[in-house]
């Protein structure tokens, strides 16, 4: 059985948008594209790498794959992360007829929660999310995801496209690794970690309660 790893770059609001430039998806008349491009750093690097250091297949979306597809093949084999895109099998969530060009790529059509579903049942490398928010409300929705990889940006953006949408199945997860780059993007692991676990800060006692809210307001003059 293999995860699903969600890695995804977002504003503090949850944005993710667009992050690599200004024609990347103008969607909804979004105008902030490439508002990730300033804040790189040799330890943002570093935190990718970790990220395509283990075996991977890609699991993305059709806007993605596009993107993707129309820059990666191109890019000289000497760039690790070209290399290691350009050789793992890309499945792709589409409802295009349109063929897919880049080597190694598969369509996933139909129902897109099931083969994904399927597809972890498998042996074989991990399945890498990267971008790709339609697809990954599809994934939040049926609770497939594993792992999330993320980058929260020191900035909001207002709106766009979310990280986290209304189909969002709630859970808890474990922070398992954190690390801040030098212009402030935080940089972390989250592995899920069951239901949430609730409680409350209400005081059972009326007399404490009333206690309480003396307190108060005697500080509050």
């Amino acid at each position: 059985m293999r995860k699903v790893v969600a890695a995804a770059f977002a504003s503090l609001d949850g944005v993710m948008q667009a992050p690599g430039g200004p024609l990347e998806d103008p969607v909804g008349g979004f105008t902030h594209g490439g508002w990730t491009f300033h804040y790189w750093d040799e330890p943002m690097g570093r935190f990718m790498g970790e990220t395509f250091s283990s075996p991977f297949d890609l699991l993305l979306g059709r806007k993605t794959y596009e993107i993707f597809a129309a820059h990666w093949p191109f890019v000289e084999e000497s760039d690790l992360t070209a290399a290691s895109f350009n050789a793992a099998t890309k499945y792709v969530a589409t409802s295009s007829p349109e063929p897919l060009t880049w080597a190694n790529s598969v369509a996933l059509r139909g129902d897109v929660a099931t083969e994904i579903a399927r597809l972890k049942q498998e042996d074989g490398p991990n399945l890498l999310t990267q971008g790709s928010s339609v697809l990954l409300q599809t994934l939040l929705a049926h609770d497939l995801i594993d792992e999330f990889r993320l980058l929260i940006f020191p900035l909001v953006l207002g709106k766009g496209k979310r990280l986290f949408g209304q189909g969002t199945k709630p859970g808890a997860l474990k922070l398992t690794a954190t690390t801040v780059s030098t212009t402030g993007v935080i940089m972390s692991v989250y592995d899920r970690a069951g239901t949430i676990s609730t409680g409350s800060f209400q005081l059972k006692d009326p007399s404490q309660a009333e206690i309480a809210r003396r307190a108060r307001m005697k500080r509050e003059g």
